[in-house]
């Protein structure tokens, strides 16, 4: 739970800061802009939001761990559901009412979460998971975005490094397999998820580790 709120809070500041020239500029997420990146991100607060609201009786089906689905591939960002989320960031207009709605869905997601049972369950995507659970989960999904805010925006500020701590346990619980010691979390995670290509080096370390990438997360 905490490692939600704190990781929640970093990247919804980051955002916060951006200029109008930021926001413009490609994300690391393909197809997208760092604008598109906000707008989805305004959509995760609202499922976060609507989550925690849906109350379960039903047996758990899934952990942090194993909500997480792995794809043979990255998105090539012509999903249609991509699409729409570039329509919509457009629609807003005004740079500073995209980030007025993320601050404003956004604090009240952080609300909610810190108020959750961490053992009620919940239901989300035809799967039920503990309130802990999908908030941990999610400590996944704002710190790959964090990376992807500031993939070409190097003066942004990190991810706070226990969320990339957080992370990168939690994707090696995924692979089944430990990244190299060596690696640091943000390499990790960038080369685990396939956000950046390992070099040669780094590839016959994890094959000597076990750890086949990328893992691509849905």
């Amino acid at each position: 739970m905490e490692l939600f709120l704190r990781s929640w809070a970093a990247l919804r500041t980051a955002v916060a800061d951006l200029s109008d020239e930021d926001l413009a500029r490609p994300s690391g997420c393909a197809g997208w802009l760092v604008r598109d990146l906000v707008c989805h991100l305004v959509i995760d607060a609202q499922d976060v939001l609507i989550t925690l609201v849906t109350p379960t009786e039903a047996a758990t089906t899934r952990t942090a761990a194993s909500y997480w689905e792995v794809a043979d591939a990255p998105p090539s960002g012509d999903d249609p559901l991509d699409a729409l989320t570039v329509r919509l960031a457009a629609a807003y207009g005004e740079p500073w009412l995209l980030k007025f709605h993320l601050d404003d869905v956004g604090s009240a997601a952080g609300r909610a979460a810190e108020l959750a049972d961490p053992a009620l369950r919940v239901s989300t995507r035809d799967v039920v998971l503990t309130a802990g659970d999908y908030l941990h989960a999610y400590v996944m999904e704002w710190t790959l975005h964090h990376l992807d805010l500031v993939a070409h925006l190097p003066k942004a500020p990190r991810p706070p490094a226990e969320a990339l701590a957080g992370a990168r346990a939690l994707l090696e619980e995924i692979a089944d397999a430990a990244f190299p010691a060596s690696w640091t979390d943000e390499d990790a995670l960038l080369v685990g998820t396939g956000r950046r290509a390992a070099t040669p080096e780094e590839n016959a370390e994890l094959a000597a580790a076990g750890v086949r990438i990328p893992l691509v997360l849905g």
